[in-house]
């Protein structure tokens, strides 16, 4: 193994410059190439997109470049599919499946699904298999519950799946909706009228937006109210009829809350309900609505559930090494 400072995935895009790991992976038999790599490299693309490495190939040799327990990962799958290729002369799908179970301990790893939405120039997908389920749960049910830590894609996915079924007419609204907690800080110390105080709650919902549609489109949606970006007091007595409605930051709502924002809920709509259950900003001995709905209505047929782990954070690498540290603390505090 040796350290790069970067690496350019063969598969769109350049990985972080930070502390990595690349692994060398000898190929003895040239013609073995595209029964490893599979039809236009599928083979190699889904190994890359599960355990989110840069696989290259240069000069004979495949390059491996990532994370050290991905990249260690993604070698001990290359080289099981060498000796397969060894054995039978090619590799088929089930065999990468069967593979990537082995190495990552997966019950089952599916191919990570994508959203018709382009942000930044490149397609949304999803790049863990956790995102690749919760994806998939979004377009299954009406009522979908995500849980998981911070950079995990909670928020992000959500919304591009909103604009994808904006743009395939699915629905005909888009909200957007996040309850004005307050972090440490007192709304009434910020400058402005009540909007100008609620605007910073709502920024992230806005952000994502503004990375998936043009901000002349988001105007003018929102001008109609085809968009709306609502605090969750704003939605007493309403009903969202063929909408696609997100609540961020659910583990900040009372259960009287949460209940209010579920009856909203009208014909042809869907709800996806995302939050952090070690983020909550409520006052002390309350029980947050989030904790208190998954509970109730996990088992309930039509609602989806899907809990985000440390190992599905797509932010910086330190980001996953600092959820896992806050976590140890408050175990070691029980």
């Amino acid at each position: 193994m040796i350290k790069v400072t970067g690496h350019m995935n063969l598969y769109g895009g350049e990985l972080p410059y930070n502390c990595m790991t690349e692994a060398i992976i000898p190929l003895v038999d040239p013609g073995s190439v595209l029964s490893l790599f599979g039809t236009r490299d599928k083979h190699l693309r889904r190994i890359s997109d599960v355990l989110s490495v840069a696989i290259t190939h240069r000069n004979g040799k495949i390059h491996v470049a990532g994370d050290q327990p991905a990249v260690s990962q993604a070698t001990k799958a290359l080289e099981q599919l060498k000796n397969v290729v060894e054995r039978r002369g090619t590799v088929a799908e089930e065999d990468v499946s069967d593979v990537l179970r082995q190495v990552t301990g997966e019950e089952a790893v599916e191919i990570p699904r994508s959203v018709s939405v382009v942000a930044a120039g490149k397609k949304v997908k999803a790049r863990t298999p956790g995102q690749s389920k919760y994806i998939e749960a979004i377009r299954k049910h009406d009522l979908t519950f995500a849980v998981g830590p911070a950079g995990t894609g909670k928020t992000y996915l959500a919304v591009a799946t909103a604009v994808e079924a904006y743009k395939q007419k699915q629905i005909r609204k888009i909200v957007l909706v996040r309850p004005a907690v307050e972090a440490g800080e007192n709304l009434g110390f910020l400058p402005g009228d009540l909007q100008a105080k609620i605007n910073p709650y709502l920024r992230p919902l806005l952000d994502a937006l503004y990375e998936m549609m043009d901000y002349d489109q988001i105007k003018q949606l929102m001008e109609r109210d085809t968009i709306e970006v609502i605090p969750l007091a704003y939605m007493r007595g309403r009903t969202f009829n063929e909408a696609f409605v997100i609540l961020d930051e659910a583990q900040n709502t009372t259960v009287s809350q949460m209940k209010m924002f579920l009856t909203r809920m009208g014909e042809h709509s869907k709800m996806v309900v995302a939050g952090d259950m070690t983020q909550n900003d409520l006052p002390p001995h309350t029980r947050s609505g989030l904790s208190d709905a998954l509970q109730r209505l996990q088992d309930i047929k039509g609602v989806g559930v899907v809990r985000l782990k440390a190992k599905d954070i797509v932010r910086h690498r330190l980001v996953q090494d600092i959820v896992s540290a806050y976590d140890e603390t408050r175990k070691k505090r029980r």
